[in-house]
């Protein structure tokens, strides 16, 4: 089994980044029950505007969209802006929404079989706003969303102790609920 986090933060790699921490926890808990897991900052690749599959010109979403589609999981990984997902996050919906039209030989959505699950560092009431807004457009293009699928950094992010709790213990709400739903959905 396959999962690729797609993280949406603002910062490239090399910068410190709370999404990367906890998309990375989630990622741990999944190759503990035997998941490959690919992690990706898309702010490093150039995605260009648009709702096409290949926008030209440079447009590095192919190369993204043949990860997406060689995975069994996607982990949407987004930090809150104004009680938002950011605006990569917005811009891989965007690109994804090319995928509305694919279908497989049986004329099935062609993301269909494959679980989406949400990393949201904001707190509670932005998360959870995230989570629906990201789990609707990922539903409607063809992702199963499992229950519980969304984990939340609830707390104050990028602080001394981003990430950790008293004991070393990561502070990702849910976090081994939702593993275990996605790993559930895609046997299921």
């Amino acid at each position: 089994m396959r999962a690729l986090s797609l993280v949406c933060s603002l910062k490239r790699t090399g910068e410190s980044s709370s999404t990367e921490i906890l998309t990375n926890q989630l990622a741990e808990v999944l190759v503990h029950d035997g998941v490959h897991c690919e992690s990706i900052r898309c702010v490093d690749y150039d995605i260009h505007p648009g709702v096409g599959h290949d926008m030209g010109n440079g447009d590095q979403w192919p190369q993204l969209r043949d990860k997406v589609l060689g995975a069994d999981i996607l982990v949407l990984g987004t930090p809150t802006w104004l009680g938002h997902m950011s605006s990569v996050a917005q811009r891989v919906l965007e690109r994804l929404d090319a995928e509305l039209s694919e279908t497989d030989e049986e004329g099935r959505p062609i993301l269909s079989g494959k679980v989406a699950v949400a990393a949201v560092v904001g707190n509670e009431d932005g998360a959870h706003k995230i989570a629906a807004d990201l789990f609707q457009a990922l539903n409607d293009i063809g992702f199963s969303v499992p229950a519980q699928g969304c984990t939340y950094w609830n707390g104050e992010a990028m602080h001394k102790r981003a990430g950790q709790r008293a004991g070393g213990r990561g502070v990702g709400h849910g976090l081994r609920g939702t593993q275990r739903h996605a790993s559930c959905a895609i046997v299921a």
